[in-house]
């Protein structure tokens, strides 16, 4: 399973490690994923996912999985999202 983000496509980075005396190592920033189960309100359905804590509190502040999901682009989601993102489209479409 790879170390990315479902929803924000944030992924691990690499920097440094530096000490005290200035040595520099190579290090890998991986993100702070979670595995979390969001709710749809208009397919009524729950959805599991893993998810940045950066990308949770963004689907918060959007109000919820449908309203993330219709600003979100379509290159940042994952598979599964996106099939989520269509899905919802289609029950709007015919709501």
């Amino acid at each position: 399973m790879s170390r990315v983000c479902e929803l924000t496509g944030k992924g691990p980075m690499s920097g440094n490690t530096i000490s005290h005396a200035n040595n520099k190592t190579r290090r890998r920033f991986l993100p702070n994923l979670n595995e979390v189960t969001l709710i749809s309100d208009i397919l009524g359905k729950a959805f599991k996912l893993r998810v940045s804590a950066a990308g949770l509190r963004t689907v918060d502040h959007r109000g919820g999985l449908d309203a993330f999901l219709a600003k979100a682009k379509d290159e940042e989601l994952s598979v599964a999202a996106l099939q989520i993102k269509k899905d919802i489209a289609k029950a709007q479409a015919a709501a």
